[in-house]
């Protein structure tokens, strides 16, 4: 009996160790698709054009300079881009977040009337949308074309993350504490500011992060919304019409850049437009991973 519990024991043993490792192996694979191009880009960026037109540039720069960098600082015009972007991120980020707080409390309490088919309204945008004509049409007759409120107001409420703030208030936030402090007379404004904030910084920091990427990486709508206004393009609009010239002749506001070839360019754009969201990155990692936890399951 003691033999055969032992073997079971093993058995088991060795099965939990093939398991570990398939996942380990799983998150190593995941990691080096999304590392790898990384790395290929920025060794691109910091190489010299003989070894990007001879494709030996891989994962380590060949002929390492900074020429390509260089030209990026002493255009005025991918600089104001960079500003516009992180102007336009911060106000975005911002104003995503109190209206996702302001949304996401009270429909969060039962005490609420109709709150189920509140939410469901919302859900609804989830599914179904105007449209980009509609909204091209909307913003004309707003007057906000070639303004940076296009960048800023038609995406600064995101239903999916409302739902997510909604379940981690749910979930995280005990009614007895809300009960508590009205009887010491709080109200609601003043729970939301000294209770439900402090104990929702993990669930604040994450969506903040998904705001403020999502706003950064995005160019379409000011592909379509910023059109005269070239002083207000922002960054990956700029990194756009880079990428999509097809000679190899760059015409920047200062100068005129002639490049062997323009994937140098290319590539320590892509890097320079890339640092700003990994430098924020580590400094939310661990509110990030609480977040996200606390956002996707419900008690």
């Amino acid at each position: 009996m003691k033999s055969s519990g032992n073997v079971i024991t093993m058995h088991r043993k060795r099965r939990f160790d093939t398991w570990d490792v398939l996942i380990h192996l799983s998150l190593i694979i995941a990691s080096l698709v999304c590392l790898l191009p990384f790395l290929h880009v920025a060794a691109k960026s910091l190489s010299s054009d003989a070894f990007v037109i001879a494709n030996k540039v891989f994962l380590l720069p060949r002929g390492f300079t900074f020429e390509a960098y260089g030209k990026i600082f002493a255009d005025a015009s991918i600089l104001r881009s960079l500003y516009v972007s992180v102007i336009v991120t911060v106000v975005f980020t911002l104003l995503g977040m109190i209206i996702t707080i302001c949304a996401a409390y009270p429909l969060s309490r039962k005490q609420l009337k109709g709150r189920t088919a509140l939410t469901m309204i919302f859900m609804i945008t989830l599914y179904f949308s105007g449209g980009i004509i509609p909204e091209y049409m909307l913003m004309n007759q707003l007057g906000m074309l070639d303004t940076l409120w296009a960048l800023i107001l038609p995406q600064a409420f995101s239903a999916f993350n409302f739902l997510i703030m909604k379940t981690a208030i749910s979930s995280s936030i005990p009614v007895s504490l809300e009960e508590s402090a009205r009887i010491d007379g709080a109200g609601h404004f003043r729970i939301l500011w000294s209770i439900v904030l402090p104990l929702s910084k993990p669930i604040i920091a994450t969506l903040s992060l998904f705001y403020a990427v999502g706003r950064w990486n995005a160019y379409q709508d000011a592909l379509f919304y910023i059109k005269q206004a070239v002083e207000l393009r922002p960054l990956q609009l700029k990194l756009y019409y880079l990428v999509i010239q097809a000679s190899e002749s760059f015409q920047l506001e200062a100068t005129q850049v002639q490049l062997s070839n323009p994937e140098v360019l290319k590539a320590s754009c892509v890097v320079f437009a890339t640092l700003p969201i990994l430098c924020i990155y580590p400094f939310i990692q661990k509110y990030f991973v609480q977040g996200v936890l606390l956002g996707a399951v419900k008690e």
